[in-house]
């Protein structure tokens, strides 16, 4: 994992996978979302927009998913992914049961984490 972006209230990570995957973390670790302060969440609300269309624009997947669990790390934490019928683990979620071995052909992650990276910074002056 590595560090895309962060400010005072939140921090997004790239998780290391065939598939383009953020996360989105909560500078302090609250456990459920009811106990985040409303300014965080829409911070948070506005990321997940913001990283939905730059992966709809930029990879076309199949499907952009998001979820919330925390169930093994009980701080508010968001996945977003971008999904594709010939991903390894299609239609299942990223941490299901494989499906098969994948050889997708992307556009260049790295230019995209550069441009969504630059994106996220013009939202903070």
């Amino acid at each position: 994992m590595s560090l895309l972006y962060e400010d005072k209230y939140l921090k997004i990570e790239i998780e290391s996978s065939e598939i383009p995957w953020l996360k989105i973390f909560t500078q302090i670790a609250y456990k459920e979302m009811s106990e985040v302060p409303l300014e965080v969440r829409l911070a948070i609300y506005t990321l997940l927009d913001v990283i939905e269309l730059a992966l709809l624009a930029y990879f076309e997947p199949t499907k952009v998913n998001i979820a919330s669990f925390g169930n093994y790390m009980p701080h508010v934490h968001w996945h977003i992914m971008a999904r594709f019928t010939k991903d390894s683990y299609f239609p299942e979620p990223m941490w299901g049961e494989k499906q098969r071995e994948a050889q997708l052909a992307l556009p260049s992650f790295e230019i995209f984490y550069k441009h969504l990276k630059e994106q996220l910074n013009s939202l903070n002056p």
